[in-house]
């Protein structure tokens, strides 16, 4: 039996291979485990607005996209039903940024999930809380973790 950290590298394998909106962005996945993930952005000129900052619809989708992984992680197809982000500060052009998300409650077919997003100097930029529902399906089907 798969452990839970082998289930969420393999729910991370079979999103990403799907995923074409994150890979257009150029976001990095770093690290998932079971309900967490940590993706990465470098801010690029068509990514800003026209105050020359990052786009808020940016950080939001790498918010977004940090969420589903952490969300997946445990191999049971889960949306988004509800999402808010609050922008702490800007980022600009070269930036990068990480952001990490940590499952907060995960029981039935609900969860809610925190993500932090920061600049590559450690500086908050976005705090982003998703309320997620799980649906019918498998990312890889019949995959289940030792103990589950």
């Amino acid at each position: 039996m798969p452990t839970p950290q082998q289930v969420a590298e393999a729910s991370r394998d079979a999103m990403w291979a799907q995923d074409r909106a994150s890979q257009a962005l150029g976001i990095k996945v770093l690290d998932v485990g079971p309900g967490r993930a940590r993706l990465q952005m470098t801010v690029r000129p068509d990514m800003c607005n026209g105050h020359h900052l990052c786009h808020g619809g940016m950080i939001f989708t790498l918010s977004d996209s940090t969420f589903a992984f952490a969300c997946n992680s445990h191999n049971k197809v889960t949306v988004a039903n509800n999402c808010n982000i609050t922008f702490v500060s800007s980022a600009r052009e070269g930036d990068v940024l990480t952001a990490e998300a940590i499952e907060r409650h995960r029981g039935g077919r609900s969860g809610v999930c925190d993500v932090t997003v920061t600049d590559q100097t450690g500086r908050l930029i976005a705090v982003f809380r998703g309320h997620s529902t799980q649906i019918k399906g498998e990312l890889v089907p019949g995959l289940t973790a030792d103990g589950a």
